[in-house]
């Protein structure tokens, strides 16, 4: 049995969330470089090239990426064989107290839906906790911005709407979202599971690095496919059109009930960022 120290835990989170919300990771990056390489439509290219130049200066600077920093949503793969030394809820929320507050990134959490009191630190934190074999503990902080969030769905198909229902699903969510999400976006889409499992799925699906496909070569292809229906509608760039409007699209399925089919699109925007450490 291992031991971790939970202020180990509070230190890494600290440094991913400055991380995180200052540099895009270097997948998503390179398809930015790649849409404006490719990008016909003068506006749309002039557009992305803007955003390229904002993520310049927010690296060089050491300043967020974008002004809304996010909720912290924070993912641990904790090994089995690890026992975590103190209250892991506790260190991972002192970790985004400590690096939202240090780095002066915008505290965007309120204690309650309703009463909507600023906790004035960004906590809590949007922990999601996964147990794996081993005596490692994986970290990743994803900040996610209410832009693109407040745009995402989930929807409780029928059965016999197939694979045709959720590609219409998906793509009235893009087009009811429109400029909204800060475009080009990011989807991470979930397929199966439970009401809440669906959301969960379509949350992690935008951890995945863009150039890596889902290892099932059916939904490799529905993912290609999607991505290219989804650049086909026009919104482009913020909204001014053109060729680009969807840097990737990553599917997470799982099994689920013969009478269900839910699906659920988290979109993200351009600044889908994530960070991440190995303890």
């Amino acid at each position: 049995m291992r031991e971790l120290k939970g202020e180990a835990i509070t230190e890494a989170v600290r440094q991913l969330c400055l991380q995180a919300n200052r540099a895009l990771p270097a997948d998503v990056k390179a398809a930015m470089d790649r849409a404006m390489r490719a990008e016909p439509w003068p506006l749309a290219r002039q557009t992305l090239g803007l955003l390229e130049e904002n993520l310049g200066a927010a690296a060089q600077k050491e300043l967020p990426i974008c002004q809304d920093t996010g909720m912290a949503c924070v993912f641990i793969e904790l090994g089995q064989d690890v026992h975590v030394d103190g209250d892991l809820t506790a260190a991972v929320d002192e970790g985004v107290r400590r690096g939202y507050t240090e780095g002066y990134l915008r505290k965007s959490i309120t204690g309650d839906p309703l009463q909507r009191k600023n906790t004035e630190d960004n906590t809590p934190a949007f922990l999601t906790l996964h147990l794996v074999p081993g005596d490692r503990c994986r970290i990743t902080v994803a900040p996610k911005g209410a832009g693109s969030e407040n745009m995402s769905r989930l929807g409780m198909l029928k059965p016999a709407d197939g694979v045709q229902g959720v590609r219409d699903f998906v793509l009235e969510t893009v087009r009811l979202a429109g400029s909204n999400p800060c475009p080009p976006i990011v989807l991470g889409v979930g397929v199966g599971g439970s009401f809440d499992h669906c959301a969960a799925l379509a949350k992690r699906a935008l951890l995945r690095p863009l150039d890596t496909p889902n290892p099932d070569p059916y939904y490799a292809a529905l993912e290609k496919e999607l991505l290219q229906a989804v650049n086909a509608l026009g919104i482009g760039p913020q909204g001014f059109g053109g060729a680009t409007t969807c840097l990737g699209v990553s599917i997470e399925q799982a099994p689920t009930h013969v009478a269900c089919l839910p699906v659920a699109v988290n979109i993200s925007c351009h600044v889908t960022r994530r960070a991440s450490v190995v303890l």
